[in-house]
C-alpha cells in the first residue's frame, strides 16, 4: 500500500512540474532595466538601451518570445524593432533562453521622436508562439518619457544671429599707382621716352590729383626700387643699379614739387636682381629654361652664376634679348589712401539725396541706426536704386525673422535668391526657417549650400543641435552669447560654461531664464531653477504649463515652492 501511494505521488509531482512549465512564465518589471532611466530626446530620435535578464524557470522550453518595446503616449503609440528569444527545445535561429538557467540579453533601439512623447511611458509587449498557439502575456510598464530638452533648439533658433548680407564700405581705401622706367645697357640716365610713357602720365596725374583732394586723399609714400642685370662684374651693377636709383628719386621729387605734394621718397637698389632674372626665365617659352633654373639652384655666388649660364652658350643670346633687358628698370610705386565719407556724412547725405550715395555706403547707413523701421526703410531704398543686389532682400527678410513674421521673413530669403541663386545667406535663413518648423533634412539641405557664407558656423551650430552632435555645435557656437550656445553647452554637460554664457547674454528673454532653471534641475542648484522659472512665467506665461510637464523638473513636481511658481 505504501509502495503505491509512493509511486502515485510521483507521477502527481511529474505531472505537477510538467504543467508549471508548460506555458511561458509572467514577465515583471524587475526584469528589465533601462538605459537612460528617463527617456530622452537626442537629435530627433529617442535611443534607449534595455538590458533584460529571464530568471530560472521563466522561460518555457517549447515557446518563442517576441518582445517589442512600444513607446505610448496621448493619440498614439510607437513601436520599435522586437526581438525574438527562443527555449531550449525550439528549433529556430534565434536566442535561446535556458528553462533550468535562464539568461539575459541586450538590446538598443530607437523611436522617431514626436512632441507628443514628452508625456510618454515606455512598454514592453510580449508575444508567446507554442506551436501552433499564440498567446499574449501582460505587457511590463519599464520607464517614462520622455526629456525633450534638445527640442528647444525650434525656441533658441528664433534669436540666434541668422545671416546678414553684409556691406563692403571702406572708410578708408588703400590704393598705389604705378610705372616703371626702363634703361639701356650699363646706362643710369633717364630717356625722354620713359618719362613720356603712359604709365608715368598716370603717375603724374595721380600726385596732382591726390595735392588738390587733399581732403579726401592722403599720400603714403613713394617708393623706388631701382635694379641692373645679373651679367657683368658685381661692382660694376652696384654703380649702375646706384645711378638708376638716385636719377630716379631726383625725377620723382621734381615732378612732386610740381605737383605741390609732400611726402616721403623711400627709395632702394638691387644691384643684381637675380630674383626677377629667376622669375622671368621660369614664366618665358625658352627651350632650357629648367636647366637656367637648374644651374641658379646650384650655385650661390653670383660671378659662378653668370659663368655657368654663359657657358650654355646655345640660349645665352636669347637670354639677352629677351629677359636681360626687362631687369634693367625702376619701379616707381605711389602709395596712398582714399578717405570715405564719415558715419555723420554719410547719414546726411542719405537724408537729403541717397542716390549720391553708392550702393555700399546705403547698406552701411543700416548699421548706423538700432531702430528697426529705419532699417526696413534704407533697404527698400537700395531695392529701388540697386534692384539686382540680393543683399537688401535678404536683410529685409532678417529684419521680419526677427520680428516674428516667419512667412513675410521666407518671401523675402527666396526672392534674394531669385535676383541672385548664388546669395549664400539667403540659403542660410531658409535653413533657420526650416530648423523652427522641425524639418532638420531641410535645414542641412538649405545650410549645406550656404556653407562657404562668412555666417555658415553659427548657422551649422544650430544645425548640429537639432541633429544631437552636441560637441560639434559647442565648438562651432564658442564665444557666440545666445541661447543656442547656452543650450549646447547644456545638452553637452558642459555646465560651468552655460552659466557664463548665459550671464554674457546682451537680451536675455524668457528661454534665456528657462535654460537657467534647467542648468539649476542638473546641478541641484535650487536657487537657479526657482529663479530662472520665476523669470520665464514672467517673459512668458506659457511656459509654466512647460516646466509642470518637463521631467527635467520631476524632482521638484511634488515641492511646494514649484507649485506655486507653476500653477
Amino acid at each position: 500500500m505504501l509502495k503505491r501511494f509512493s509511486l502515485m505521488f510521483a507521477c502527481a509531482a511529474v505531472v505537477l512540474m510538467s504543467s508549471c512549465s508548460s506555458k511561458m512564465g509572467v514577465m515583471k518589471q524587475e526584469y528589465f532595466t533601462v538605459t537612460p532611466g528617463v527617456l530622452e530626446v537626442v537629435g530627433s530620435e529617442v535611443p534607449v538601451e534595455v538590458n533584460g535578464k529571464f530568471p530560472p524557470k521563466v522561460f518555457n522550453k517549447k515557446s518563442v518570445l517576441t518582445v517589442t518595446p512600444v513607446l505610448k503616449y496621448a493619440g498614439g503609440e510607437a513601436m520599435a524593432e522586437p526581438v525574438t528569444f527562443q527555449g531550449a527545445d525550439v528549433r529556430g535561429n534565434d536566442r535561446v533562453i535556458s528553462y533550468d538557467n535562464g539568461g539575459s540579453f541586450k538590446t538598443k533601439f530607437t523611436f522617431d521622436y514626436v512632441p507628443e512623447m514628452e508625456d510618454a511611458e515606455l512598454y514592453l509587449r510580449f508575444v508567446v508562439n507554442k506551436g501552433r498557439k499564440t498567446y499574449d502575456l501582460p505587457e511590463v510598464k519599464i520607464a517614462d518619457g520622455c526629456v525633450a530638452t534638445s527640442q528647444l533648439y525650434r525656441q533658441t533658433v528664433a534669436t540666434s544671429n541668422i545671416a546678414i548680407g553684409e556691406d563692403a564700405f571702406q572708410r578708408v581705401i588703400k590704393q598705389a599707382k604705378h610705372a616703371n622706367i626702363m634703361f639701356l645697357i650699363q646706362q643710369t640716365n633717364l630717356r625722354s621716352s620713359e618719362l613720356a610713357s603712359g604709365e608715368m602720365k598716370e603717375l603724374k596725374a595721380a600726385m596732382s590729383d591726390i595735392a588738390a583732394d587733399f581732403e579726401n586723399k592722403v599720400l603714403e609714400d613713394i617708393e623706388i626700387s631701382a635694379y641692373a642685370s645679373p651679367d657683368g662684374g658685381f661692382s660694376l651693377n652696384d654703380n649702375i643699379a646706384t645711378g638708376r636709383e638716385q636719377n630716379t628719386a631726383k625725377f620723382v621729387k621734381g615732378e612732386m614739387k610740381k605737383a605741390k605734394l609732400d611726402g616721403y621718397v623711400d627709395s632702394k637698389y638691387t644691384a643684381e636682381d637675380w630674383e626677377g632674372f629667376q622669375e622671368l626665365v621660369a614664366n618665358s617659352e625658352l627651350p632650357d629654361k629648367e636647366l637656367i633654373l637648374r644651374v641658379l639652384s646650384m650655385y650661390d655666388d653670383p660671378e659662378e652664376r653668370e659663368l655657368q649660364i654663359k657657358n650654355i652658350s646655345s640660349i645665352y643670346s636669347e637670354l639677352a634679348d629677351e629677359v636681360l633687358p626687362k631687369l634693367r628698370r625702376a619701379r616707381i610705386s605711389l602709395n596712398y589712401q582714399i578717405i570715405g565719407r564719415s558715419d555723420e556724412e554719410i547719414k546726411e547725405q542719405y537724408a537729403n539725396d541717397p542716390k549720391v550715395l553708392s550702393l555700399e555706403e546705403i547698406l552701411y547707413s543700416s548699421v548706423l541706426t538700432d531702430d528697426a523701421a529705419e532699417k526696413k526703410e534704407i533697404y527698400n531704398t537700395a531695392i529701388k536704386l540697386h534692384p539686382g543686389d540680393y543683399r537688401a532682400y535678404n536683410n529685409l527678410g532678417v529684419l521680419a525673422y526677427n520680428a516674428g513674421d516667419y512667412s513675410t521673413a521666407d518671401s523675402y530669403f527666396k526672392k534674394a535668391l531669385a535676383v541672385d541663386g548664388n546669395a549664400l545667406e539667403a540659403q542660410l535663413n531658409l535653413g533657420y526657417l526650416a530648423l523652427l518648423e522641425g524639418d532638420v533634412a531641410a535645414a542641412e539641405s538649405h545650410m549645406t549650400v550656404g556653407v562657404d557664407s562668412k555666417a555658415a558656423e553659427e548657422a551649422f551650430g544650430n544645425l548640429f543641435i537639432a541633429q544631437g552632435m552636441y560637441s560639434r555645435a559647442v565648438s562651432l557656437l564658442e564665444g557666440k552669447n545666445t541661447n543656442s550656445t547656452a543650450l549646447a553647452q547644456l545638452l553637452n554637460k558642459n555646465y560651468g560654461e552655460v552659466r557664463e554664457t548665459l550671464d554674457n547674454i546682451e537680451n536675455p528673454d524668457a528661454m534665456t531664464h528657462y535654460i537657467r532653471a534647467l542648468l539649476g534641475a542638473r546641478t541641484q542648484n535650487v536657487a537657479f531653477v526657482y529663479d530662472g522659472l520665476k523669470e520665464a512665467i514672467k517673459l512668458d506665461p506659457s511656459m509654466a504649463k512647460k516646466a509642470a510637464g518637463d521631467l527635467e523638473f520631476s524632482r521638484y513636481l511634488q515641492d511646494a515652492t514649484f507649485q506655486n511658481i507653476v500653477k
